[in-house]
């Protein structure tokens, strides 16, 4: 089947799925399955994160990441593979790389009760005591695009010809991870390692995930006839791309388009950039193995079975944060 090259990510309005007639959820339904059968990405507007909160925490965010280094290495958790609290400067790179990114991140999970932490087998969140606005700010954004998620799973699910609540079960209280980065300024560009970048390019690799406008340019994605293409949400607009978890479910018919975010001109690598991306996981046990809709004749099953646990545990290695 020939392919659509697009030369934008396509701008959707999730309220035709959510509060449209049928329609509209229905053109809405197809031109996400186009989308993400050929890109990977769209744009969404009319999602549940206002503004005011992503602004709120993109300011507390910056002052966190202003600490001096000893302070924020206090919230470092390498036990857990950095899956909650503060990961440093270049520890994580992409698979098959061995040069770490020019960056540094925070990780936040599901905020649950303690009972409920043990039950899902989940770390509990690490919160710095010299921002205590933080934790709000950052668990009522979890919340928001979590919900957005979930609408657009409910959508993906209608594509792909299942039960609209498919997803629903399998990512209440998953693995879901929000994660503020600081890709810090570079004062002198030939100290680092001449192929450090700020992301390098890599899938993701959850199930969905869900961007808010970053503080600069810089995001990329590769389509698929090799060309590279810049991508930059509006401030009203969220970018939502397939992850490999979601490529491997249905067996590579939605695309987890591998995507970079590259450096910006040797001149303005003193200054920073910041970015929030919500990696939408399912709970550990759900199983990845191949929707047997997705597997044909002309498409054969091209991964084994695996769970998002295992599959998330694999992949956390391959990118150097697990050992």
């Amino acid at each position: 089947m020939e392919q659509t090259l697009y030369e934008e990510v396509p701008s959707l309005d999730l309220a035709d799925f959510y509060n449209g007639d049928s329609r509209a959820r229905q053109a809405f339904v197809a031109a996400l399955g186009d989308a993400y059968q050929n890109i990977g990405f769209v744009a969404i507007r009319n999602h549940f994160l206002e503004p005011e909160l992503q602004s709120a925490l993109y300011e507390v965010i910056q002052k966190f990441f202003a600490l001096p280094d000893a302070v924020k290495q206090k919230y470092e958790r390498p036990a857990i593979a950095g899956q909650r609290g503060y990961t440093g400067k270049g520890k994580e790179h992409a698979k098959g790389r061995n040069t770490g990114d020019l960056k540094e991140f925070f990780h936040v999970g599901q905020e649950l009760s303690d009972e409920e932490l043990a039950a899902e087998g989940y770390p509990a969140n690490v919160w710095p005591d010299e921002l205590p606005e933080m934790k709000m700010l950052a668990v009522q954004t979890y919340r928001a695009l979590e919900k957005t998620g979930l609408f657009m799973l409910r959508a993906i699910a209608a594509h792909l010809q299942l039960p609209e609540d498919y997803f629903d079960d399998k990512v209440r209280n998953g693995n879901s991870i929000l994660r503020p980065i600081h890709y810090y300024p570079i004062e002198n560009p030939d100290a680092v390692p001449a192929d450090a970048v700020r992301a390098a390019e890599h899938g993701d690799i959850n199930l969905i995930t869900l961007l808010m406008g970053a503080s600069a340019e810089g995001l990329e994605v590769l389509r698929h006839d090799g060309r590279w293409i810049p991508i930059t949400a509006l401030p009203e607009q969220l970018v939502v791309n397939v992850g490999d978890m979601l490529e491997r479910l249905t067996n590579g018919v939605l695309k987890s388009t591998i995507h970079r975010v590259v450096n910006p001109p040797r001149a303005l690598m003193n200054t920073p950039r910041y970015s929030i991306p919500f990696f939408l996981h399912p709970r550990s046990d759900m199983s990845l193995a191949a929707l047997s809709r997705c597997v044909t004749e002309s498409n054969p099953k091209r991964w084994d079975d695996i769970t998002a646990g295992e599959f998330l545990n694999q992949r956390l290695a391959e990118i150097g944060l697990k050992k």
